[in-house]
């Protein structure tokens, strides 16, 4: 049960005792004209964050986060981890194991506090809750700059920008926060280069309507499929590889839709995302077949019946530094069907 009237007064009760550095969004400078200038300076979704110097102990509040702050060798500057969906990849587990984990689930006031950060990391705002870590607000009162993913508020960011865009200007920001600009900048410039050879697979492939359609199946619970809307990073995958999402029209990451639903928009592929570690019933891509060659109108799909489904992380189909891999692997399954693999 949460309980945010009790967190709320956590946050107040820490005012005095958070014991962390840098100056929170929307608090004001000091009024000294000697006060020392911003270390750096980005703005997150909104917020403009000023850091009198480098984060020396960032909390990352998913593993999206975690594992963006792992790439760009930051381990030993982490206070905390949480929020762990499945297994951490064997290149991270090393620099992982130096990090505490402060819960292993979604990460409370009281966890966070205790962990006294200066610095906060979310791949979404609405880790950002009372009832949750706490707002940003109650952050910045905390003197705790919070830091979200771009490719979570594209209103907020330049028009125009692609979610993978959004996505690279996050390592971007991350390492101007913390003074690995150029570690920052060759990942983003390595996953701009995965990108481009995505799209190369779409070189030569039909255009506007006759595009191939696609469903990307997530998840499946108590019976019903949870696939991805327009709004997910996966109508973006679709559009790079010369594809379209059969749901783009939904303005949601990942709508519970019927199976009548997507028998009714017979993709030409379907995605089904692994989340075999998460372990939950339907979470397996084996269950997902299963329950497609099951179902009575599903299991008639031309997509389901020549087999023209491709496997991929499901962790992948959300923004991280691992969406890329799942990018390819999209690309290379649509390249195999079509020509006859």
């Amino acid at each position: 049960m949460r309980h945010p009237a009790r967190l709320g007064l956590v946050f107040a009760l820490a005012l005095a005792t958070a014991g962390c550095s840098g100056s929170g969004p929307g608090t004001p400078a000091p009024p000294s004209d000697r006060a020392p200038a911003a270390a750096a300076a980005i703005t997150s979704c909104g917020r403009e964050l000023s850091l009198a110097k480098p984060p020396e102990r960032a909390v990352a509040l998913d593993q999206a986060s975690t594992e963006t702050l792992l790439e760009l060798g930051l381990q030993d500057r982490m206070a905390g981890t949480a929020n762990l969906k499945t297994k951490i990849p064997d290149r991270y587990q090393a620099a992982y194991a130096k990090v505490p984990v402060i819960a292993p689930k979604i990460a409370t006031g009281e966890q966070l506090r205790a962990a006294t950060p200066d610095f906060t990391v979310a791949g979404s705002a609405d880790l950002y809750t009372a009832d949750r870590a706490g707002t940003r607000e109650e952050l910045a009162a905390l003197k705790v700059p919070s830091f979200v993913s771009a490719v979570d508020c594209p209103q907020q960011n330049p028009a125009g920008r692609t979610a993978f865009e959004l996505l690279f200007s996050d390592y971007e920001n991350l390492g101007k926060a913390f003074g690995v600009e150029e570690r920052a900048a060759r990942l983003a410039a390595d996953q701009r280069a995965a990108v481009a050879k995505a799209a190369e697979a779409a070189a030569g492939a039909p255009q506007g309507a006759d595009r191939p359609t696609v469903v990307y199946l997530y998840s499946v619970f108590n019976g019903m499929p949870y696939v991805a809307g327009g709004s997910g990073l996966p109508s973006e995958m679709s559009r790079i590889v010369g594809a379209r999402n059969a749901f783009d029209d939904v303005a949601e990451d990942w709508p519970e839709v019927s199976w009548e639903e997507v028998a009714r928009r017979d993709p030409d592929f379907i995605v089904v995302g692994d989340l075999s570690e998460r372990g939950r019933p339907g979470d397996s891509a084996a269950e997902k077949r299963a329950a497609m060659a099951a179902h009575p109108v599903v299991s008639r799909l031309a997509a389901v019946r020549d087999g023209r489904i491709i496997e991929v992380p499901g962790i992948e189909l959300d923004p991280s530094v691992r969406s890329v891999h799942a990018l390819g692997l999209i690309a290379a399954g649509l390249k195999d069907h079509k020509h006859g693999h």
